[in-house]
């Protein structure tokens, strides 16, 4: 039995994110002395089913690791395999696949931003209570969000765990007459994206700042997607410099271990803590958002991303989210205009002997994938890098951070009830997928 100096709270369940875990925090004289992430739905083992398969079989598997981001694993599975065969695809194909990556960011931003996320803003249980109170923010997102699904649908074969997919292309690739009315569907998407955006610039967002550093995908030229290298923009405070490092030297960087209250791997990025997600990829590639998305970057109050305005605050998160479905809507529109069906719709990838890896940008962040295939083109080794479990100690850090600030402002006045609540929302501004990276809430609050 616990008394009143403590104190050990259950939440049962953390709402509103996508997965199973709980938060263990440990106060002592006012002081978080403890913020534990603690994962504990069941490894998914993935990597170990995939040992033994065939060179072909890896994106149709690994997509069911998530039902959420399923082409984000199958578009960084076919890039590895085709890596490590030698084959490059590139043309019409390269820009369904993108077209496709597209439609996965539209639905899970959106998904996010007015289902997940943006009742914390606005003082909701939910979205259902968001909607009685703003029924046409969510039917705007709602129409958003199946815009991005008709994509998955049209191109993937259907919009959850798509099955036309493989790797050096597609089973089957569309005509541009297919193309046509989901054109006219993604122009009244995007401006319910733009008023998105508007929408929620007028939230009231809580001063927080990430003081570690941003990974994502850099490419030069594009706001990368599923092209570029690793690059790393330091902490603040330090030199400004961007550093990065071949996709192939990945794992000398970013180095995953077990921590004993998870089933997630954690990993360090050169031994500390960073971040992957939407605030990094604004942060180092904002320069080439759409002209349409950068605007509205600039008006919703993100600073100018084409002179390299970077922002840290997670709570706006949220915001750089809505802006990205507004780029990702522009660039699946400029596909479509110039879309020229291939002669074939997929390029032959032969297996032999070899390893090759690859990272695209899921929607929560840089997903890497590494295979080695042994002489009959089977699989002898896989490693999967989900963006959840890179955010991790982010997320820990995050938590320790929130909760202090709010034992210094009046320690004794805090219930486990308001410290339930400031974690959920906390964790909630990352968006993880808890199950990606298992290969909230209950939270257990100790007070001595």
């Amino acid at each position: 039995m616990n008394g009143p100096a403590s104190r050990t709270l259950h939440l049962g369940a953390l709402a509103r994110v996508e997965g199973e875990a709980a938060v263990r925090l440990r106060l002592q004289d006012g002081r978080v002395t403890a913020a534990e992430l603690r994962i504990y739905e069941p490894p998914r083992f993935f990597e170990a089913f995939l040992v033994g398969r065939g060179h072909s079989e890896p994106p149709d598997l690994t997509a069911r690791i998530c039902g959420i981001c399923p082409v984000a694993y199958q578009m960084t599975a076919c890039q590895a395999i085709e890596a490590a065969c030698g084959v490059a695809v590139d043309g019409p194909i390269a820009q369904l696949r993108r077209l496709l990556y597209y439609g996965e960011w539209i639905e899970s931003q959106s998904l996010h931003i007015h289902l997940l996320h943006a009742p914390d803003f606005l003082g909701c249980a939910d979205a259902v209570e968001l909607a009685r109170g703003n029924r046409r923010a969510v039917e705007r997102g709602l129409r958003i969000k199946q815009a991005g699904n008709a994509v998955m649908e049209l191109l993937g074969g259907r919009p959850i765990h798509p099955v036309n997919v493989r790797i050096g292309g597609f089973y089957r690739t569309v005509s541009r007459d297919e193309l046509a009315p989901l054109a006219d569907r993604l122009r009244r998407a995007r401006d319910d994206a733009l008023e998105t955006v508007s929408w929620v610039a007028g939230f009231d967002f809580p001063e927080a700042s990430f003081d570690g550093e941003f990974l994502a995908l850099h490419d030069p030229g594009r706001y990368a997607v599923d092209s570029g290298a690793p690059a790393v923009l330091p902490a603040p405070g330090g030199e400004h410099r961007v550093r990065g490092f071949p996709v192939d030297e990945f794992e000398q960087h970013v180095v995953e271990k077990q921590v004993p209250y998870s089933t997630a791997l954690q990993s360090r990025l050169d031994g500390g803590r960073h971040l992957t997600g939407s605030l990094a990829r604004y942060a180092l590639n904002g320069r080439w958002l759409h002209p349409t998305a950068a605007e509205a970057a600039r008006a919703a109050g993100l600073g100018d991303p084409s002179a390299g305005d970077v922002c840290r605050n997670p709570y706006r998160s949220i915001l750089v989210r809505a802006v990205e479905v507004v780029h990702a809507l522009e660039e699946a529109l400029h596909i479509i205009e110039g879309y020229r069906p291939p002669p074939r719709p997929h390029v032959d990838v032969p297996a032999r002997e070899s390893a090759g890896c690859a990272a695209t940008e899921a929607p929560r962040g840089l997903l890497y994938h590494r295979y080695a295939l042994g002489p009959d083109g089977t699989v002898t080794h896989a490693r999967i890098v989900p963006p959840t479990s890179q955010n991790q100690a982010a997320i820990e850090e995050d938590l320790r951070r929130q909760v202090q600030a709010r034992l210094a402002r009046s320690p004794t006045a805090v219930g486990d009830e308001e410290l339930a609540a400031l974690c959920e929302r906390a964790v909630r501004n990352h968006d993880p997928c808890i199950s990606c990276s298992a290969h909230f809430l209950d939270l257990a609050v100790e007070r001595e």
